[in-house]
């Protein structure tokens, strides 16, 4: 193909990289997608790595993996005295360990040597990877308590000292708790973790943190401090999720292992047992859910430092251990990822203040104050104000179901000692705001810096962005963003305020925007190991997850709860890893097997439908079948990919015959039309491909029509809003899509930021009176289609994990620059262009060791419609064809 003459194809190299960049190095070194992770218990980790290699064509031609117990020797000889694959030739670039069975307690070293795509060797840096426990018979340490009942409010602080009368090599932490905490090791706290460990099916399931404590323990007394928080394990406020009565519900109780390894080859173990003292403090109350209740006054200063006088405090009490199942907590870890300043902040009078932080987030906040003794503050946190200027939570507090006075949403309570200023922030809660109201029982005084805003989430890195020349389109992506990171948590939620509850359709519904943006496999795999925690033996799955119980009613169903099939299958497309599927296969079997025996003729309405529509309301049993449909797909595929013949055939049947049914009852084959015809009823199953192939166009056709009508708004719900641009997008209807997208009117995503959100909302209606969250994730689909609709970067199922592109871009007249960048597995995929004076310039990066098919849009010039690109950067200088020549749907109106 003459790629100059027919279509401006210029093959770009920049002339500005260094010489000695000029060659293949496997960079990004991840074992278990983290990066030299401590305390791990998978006896078979996973190694992956990618290429940095700017040359054209780009490619691992062989690779090496090399594991070691000496790192010195690796680097120096290649000496691999646990694992040595030889040279492979091969491409892939994520290995299974497979060597030496690994010790527990260990460190571990490896490297990668690749072939390039001329044949020569390089070599990347030596990575890690830290054993931790490996199995529960290597725990020392008792589970101990305080021996207080569940409903007693003051936070059990412990403590324990010990001697060391050695050089230390090393020294590490291994602490479990059921509930939340805080180590301090001689004062200092360990690690910038919160919320640890993270919440589970506690009586199925508990995670186990580990810390390189080396550098905080010294020769002679040392101290170590633990205080422990309630967290979703012993829920003491009350709301209508139940968690109050939760079966694992208990006092805060932990396990804790101190390796310390000396220089001279000794080891000691510091565990738990019951000669660590205990007591209460200044932590008078902590709820997950509510807020934090602290008098300085009880403060214990010192009480985590070695020579403090404990004589007063108690013996621990033993504790039964909460699960029989202890493992390691292999995931990013909730931080304090973003610290913001008042943007404004308002006097009403000299004991109170408004705060506005300019952003609605997840987090907490931080006062620095001076007051008398004695003096009561109370921090209220919400997403709204009043005509007077008073925080209002009316549409956040609605679940929330207080006995008394004593527990107030979202609102941190400090009781000040009176000696100088004083600073508050809590450990075990937190909230969902934009607004923070100070009220002070006395005069004090506050300025713009003295309340300080942390955004707290699961530090999960970044891999996407989106820049555009559309302020809609910015904004959009931002407010999703911020949304879906408020909703992060160690597992998925829908709102950071009101429930903070692992919804299971709101995680599902923007799993794409969640992966296009951020590198969140290892939440996830947490998440679906939930699931399975938390799985019926008949197969169902609670509307929640983790759940206290409640959630398993009758409309917790496949519109909902398709999160075990939908997950992995997405975690799969993305990362090209087939252990998601696999470790859920069986629970998605067992899934599909009782919809199929709750099914009638194949068709099913067990679900809760399209939730918060607009105006129009869709066939339930339309959308859950179809849903139905969808986990039978993917069950029969993933039974393919995993050898499994029997179960692919009978599953591949079983999803041909949904297909089949709900055509013949919903699809009118002569109008193209779905049931009634909503956005939503001709959306899901277009974009979710049921629809038979050759009356896609005529769906579509008829979807664009509908959109049209409504002034290209939105009339959906959930269900829609995860389907409505996909399936015009993917369906020849590109141009209704944008122009939805970007839509700043209501009902639209749009009218949202043109309002002054920060992030997405639970409702269309800025005015509606219930169903009124201001951050939720449920409508956020709109965050993963910027990178599809219109950057056209696609996974494909046949080489999955972006070893193979399928890039669909979509090029607006009116949008005259725009950017998708997403860092796959592979390295930086880039797809963007700029319109200067008509001209358009279009740019694609495709990473070493992959390719990409590049479709061409309908309004663009061109004879090629599909190009074949290996790795490599490439601008196409393009036009629009003449306006006379594009293809308007005609719609009756």
């Amino acid at each position: 193909m003459n790629r100059v003459l027919l279509l401006g194809l210029v093959l770009v190299k920049s002339v500005f990289v260094a010489v000695s960049q000029e060659r293949c190095v496997p960079v990004g070194m991840l074992c278990e997608y983290l990066s030299n992770p401590l305390g791990i218990d998978a006896l078979h980790p996973r190694l992956r790595w990618h290429l940095d290699d700017v040359r054209d064509k780009a490619m691992q031609k062989a690779c090496r993996v090399l594991v070691s117990t000496d790192s010195l020797k690796l680097a120096d000889k290649n000496y691999a005295d646990c694992w040595d694959t030889g040279k492979r030739k091969t491409e892939t670039m994520q290995f299974v360990y497979n060597g030496k069975k690994l010790l527990p307690f260990t460190k571990y070293f490896w490297k990668v040597e690749v072939w390039d795509k001329d044949g020569n060797k390089t070599s990347s840096d030596i990575a890690s990877f830290e054993t931790g426990m490996l199995e529960m018979h290597n725990w020392r340490g008792s589970w101990i308590s305080d021996g207080r009942d569940m409903d007693y409010k003051p936070a059990p602080y412990f403590r324990k000292e010990f001697v060391v009368n050695k050089s230390i090599y090393s020294a590490r932490a291994y602490i479990a708790v059921a509930g939340l905490y805080e180590l301090y090791m001689n004062g200092q706290k360990v690690g910038n973790h919160r919320l640890d460990p993270m919440y589970t099916r506690f009586d199925r399931r508990n995670l186990y943190v580990t810390y390189d404590v080396t550098k905080l323990i010294q020769e002679g007394k040392n101290a170590i401090g633990v205080l422990l928080g309630n967290g979703w394990y012993n829920h003491q406020s009350i709301a209508v999720w139940d968690f109050h009565h939760a079966p694992w519900r208990n006092r805060p109780a932990f396990c804790m292992d101190l390796h310390i390894m000396y220089a001279d080859g000794t080891k000691d173990i510091i565990c738990t047992d019951r000669d660590w003292r205990t007591r209460e403090g200044g932590l008078l109350f902590n709820s997950i859910y509510t807020g934090e209740h602290y008098d300085a006054q009880a403060e214990l200063d010192g009480w985590n430092l070695p020579g403090y006088d404990d004589s007063t405090w108690r013996e621990s009490s033993y504790r039964s251990v909460p699960s029989t199942c202890l493992t390691a907590q292999q995931l990013h870890p909730i931080r304090s990822v973003e610290t913001y300043v008042a943007r404004r902040m308002t006097s009403l009078s000299d004991s109170v203040y408004v705060f506005d932080f300019g952003q609605n987030m997840s987090g907490v906040t931080s006062l620095k104050v001076t007051g008398e003794k004695g003096t009561v503050i109370r921090l209220k946190h919400g997403e709204r104000l009043y005509s007077n200027g008073r925080v209002n939570t009316s549409n956040i507090d609605v679940y929330h179901r207080p006995v008394d006075d004593s527990d107030p949403f979202q609102t941190d309570i400090i009781i000040l000692k009176g000696q100088g200023e004083e600073e508050f922030m809590p450990k075990f809660n937190y909230k969902g705001f934009r607004y923070v109201e100070v009220i002070s029982s006395h005069p004090i005084k506050l300025n713009e810096r003295s309340l300080t805003a942390y955004f707290v989430h699961s530090d999960v890195p970044q891999v996407g962005f989106i820049q555009s020349s559309d302020t809609i389109i910015n904004r959009l992506w931002r407010a999703t963003n911020k949304a879906y990171l408020s909703n992060l948590m160690g597992y998925p939620t829908d709102c950071p305020q009101r429930e903070k509850n692992g919804w299971t359709g709101d995680a599902h519904f923007a799993i794409e925007t969640a992966l296009y943006n951020y590198d969140g496999i290892t939440v996830y795999e947490k998440w679906l190991a939930d699931h399975r925690d938390e799985q019926q033996p008949n197969g169902v799955l609670p509307d929640i997850i983790p759940t206290g119980g409640w959630g398993y009613g009758t409309d917790n169903g496949l519109d909902w709860t398709s999160t075990i099939a939908i997950i992995p299958w997405n975690l799969y497309l993305f990362y090209g890893d087939l252990k998601p599927l696999t470790d859920c296969y069986e629970a998605i079997k067992k899934y599909v097997d009782y919809a199929e025996r709750k099914s009638i003729g194949r068709l099913t309405d067990w679900g809760r439908g399209d939730w918060v529509p607009v105006k129009s309301h869709s066939s339930k049993e339309l959308t859950s079948s179809t849903y139905f449909y969808v986990d039978a797909k993917i069950l029969s595929e993933t039974a393919k990919l995993l050898g499994k013949k029997e179960d692919y055939l009978y599953y591949s049947k079983l999803a041909e015959e949904i297909k089949q049914a709900i055509n013949a009852k919903y699809l009118n084959y002569e109008t193209g039309v779905y049931a009634s015809g909503t956005q939503t009823e001709q959306s899901v199953p277009l974009m979710w491909g049921v629809t038979p192939e050759h009356m896609k166009r005529k769906v579509a056709h008829n979807l664009a029509c509908k959109v049209r009508e409504c002034g290209f708004h939105l009339d959906v719900g959930v269900l829609g809003a995860k389907a409505l641009l996909n399936a015009l997008s993917e369906n020849g209807e590109a141009e209704t899509a944008y122009r939805l997208a970007v839509q700043d009117t209501y009902p639209s995503w749009g009218n949202w930021v043109a309002n002054g959100a920060t992030t997405l909302l639970e409702n269309w209606d800025l005015n509606a009176t219930r169903d009124i969250s201001d951050n939720h994730m449920m409508f956020g689909e709109i965050g993963g289609w910027l990178y599809k609709g219109l950057g056209g970067i696609y996974p494909d199922v046949k080489f999955p994990g972006f070893k193979h592109i399928i890039l669909k871009p979509y090029v607006p007249r009116d949008l005259k620059q725009f950017e998708a960048t997403y860092h796959s597995s592979y390295g930086k995929i880039y797809s963007g262009w700029e319109q200067v004076n008509g001209k358009i310039t279009y740019k694609v990066i495709v990473p070493p060791n992959s390719t990409a098919t590049l479709y061409l849009p309908d309004n663009l010039s061109g004879d090629d419609k599909s190009i074949e690109l290996e790795s490599g950067t490439y601008i196409f200088d393009l036009k629009f064809k003449p306006k006379s020549v594009i293809r308007i749907s005609l719609c009756r109106t």
